[in-house]
């Protein structure tokens, strides 16, 4: 079995052949279209239609494709959330940025980091490194 990619919400499979699928939205705009992202982590391949070309440094709004719940988290400012499962069956949080250029991903295993990656993945790590018991303040 290959690694797969979920809706945290409907738990739908976002992967398709050679890529995660997620509907995006631009913040506070009505352009939207189908992302494509590579699904090997640390691989920042984006693939879009030419009409919707994500823009560096602009903020978006990700859904899922299937049940068009929002991936973006609620819990932690800028970044968005989806499930892997691993070749043994290991469930893992994936986030990352939800701003456009920002090269960053957190693998999440019973609320503990287990890796990050990216130039940018310094950016968000302070909410993965905080005590449990501190981050109701973060």
């Amino acid at each position: 079995m290959a690694v797969e990619y979920l809706c945290k919400a409907c738990r739908g499979h976002l992967n398709v052949k050679t890529s995660i699928v997620l509907a995006a939205q631009k913040m506070n705009s009505s352009q939207r279209g189908l992302v494509f992202l590579n699904p090997e982590i640390g691989n920042y391949t984006v693939t879009t239609h030419p009409s919707f070309q994500l823009k560096e440094g602009e903020e978006y709004i990700f859904t899922c494709p299937i049940c068009h719940s929002l991936l973006n988290s609620a819990k932690y400012d800028h970044l968005v959330r989806i499930i892997m499962v691993d070749e043994d069956k290991k469930e893992y949080d994936i986030y990352f940025s939800d701003v456009a250029g920002e090269k960053c991903t957190y693998k999440i295993r019973n609320s503990e980091l287990e890796e990050k990656i990216g130039p940018d993945a310094d950016r968000y790590s302070k909410y993965f490194e905080v005590p449990e018991e501190d981050r109701k303040y973060l």
